[in-house]
């Protein structure tokens, strides 16, 4: 996360940097700022899509299945969940969630904006 919110995208952060960050978590913040840093947040590759791999990665770090094998979703609950979420977002049927993509499903959670925060 740090490095979507580092000038260089080293992830070392300057407290301009973190001050950013901290915006963009706050609760005064647009949804539209949210929803284009969960994007970036989300997308670990920077190839701009939600592919495969980064719904893994999001839904291992969601169950805590990065830290513990014990969490890790088996395979064929991960594959299920993965073209559940393509089912529901991927309008265009390409296996990856564009940009668009990814705001349209999030216009319908009502709860993004309220969850996507940090509170101090």
């Amino acid at each position: 996360m740090c490095k979507v919110f580092s000038t260089d995208g080293s992830g070392n952060m300057t407290f301009e940097d973190f001050l950013d960050m901290m915006s963009v978590f706050s609760d005064n913040a647009p949804k539209s700022v949210k929803v284009e840093y969960a994007f970036r947040i989300y997308d670990f590759d920077n190839d701009d899509t939600l592919s495969n791999s980064d719904l893994t990665e999001v839904i291992n770090r969601l169950t805590g299945g990065n830290d513990d094998e014990r969490l890790k979703l088996p395979k064929e609950d991960m594959e299920m969940l993965i073209n559940n979420i393509y089912q529901e977002a991927d309008l265009d049927d390409d296996d990856m969630l564009s940009f668009a993509e990814f705001e349209h499903v999030i216009s319908k959670a009502p709860d993004f904006v309220t969850s996507f925060r940090i509170r101090l």
